[in-house]
């Protein structure tokens, strides 16, 4: 029973931090991604549908993304919506390509990055703590039942806050990482 709770734990704080590293890949570093613009959706015949399923994202170079739709019709629809996401750039439009110039990041523009990281990632903390709290209420009130000793419970909990501490340290050094590769001209 408490290695189920246990095992539950762990997997929960894994989803925490693989939804950090998502979040971190919406943030813009020294150089562009094409994850700068995953979250916004486009208007595809009434649906809410993902920039990358109308057409085509890809970088061609250190500052410019270009987006082939694949129906020349999409490319309005694209670029309003690229203009209401307020990612930082205007699109231009060709004609044939929808194409962000995102300008090279002043330092306050860089700093302002890192706050969202940080930000992002004290939210990861909460996550972890909130899941940690979960597992302690459920080995309590184990014991609380008498299904498992008050040793028992005190070697769980142990477990389970050494689990929060290695989880916490891997959002540190992912952070780290982030506001290496940001702040990195």
């Amino acid at each position: 029973m408490i290695d189920e709770i246990y095992e539950n734990a762990k997997e929960h704080m894994e989803k925490a931090i693989e939804a950090l590293k998502r979040d971190f890949g919406t943030l813009r570093t020294g150089k562009v991604t094409t994850n700068i613009v995953d979250h916004i959706k486009v208007d595809y015949y009434g649906t809410p549908t993902p920039l990358n399923q109308v057409g085509s994202v890809v970088v061609q170079d250190a500052t410019t993304i270009a987006i082939n739709p694949w129906e020349k019709s999409m490319l309005s629809v694209i670029e309003r919506a690229i203009q209401e996401a307020n990612i930082g750039v205007n699109p231009n439009n060709d004609g044939d390509f929808i194409k962000l110039f995102f300008p090279p990041m002043t330092v306050e523009q860089r700093q302002e990055i890192v706050k969202q990281a940080k930000a992002m990632a004290e939210k990861a903390k909460v996550a972890v703590r909130n899941i940690r709290k979960d597992a302690n209420n459920k080995i309590k009130h184990l014991e609380h039942d008498k299904e498992i000793s008050e040793d028992e419970m005190k070697r769980a909990l142990d477990k389970i806050q050494k689990l929060t501490d290695e989880y916490v340290a891997k959002i540190d050094t992912s952070l780290k990482a982030k506001e290496a590769d940001i702040l990195k001209v």
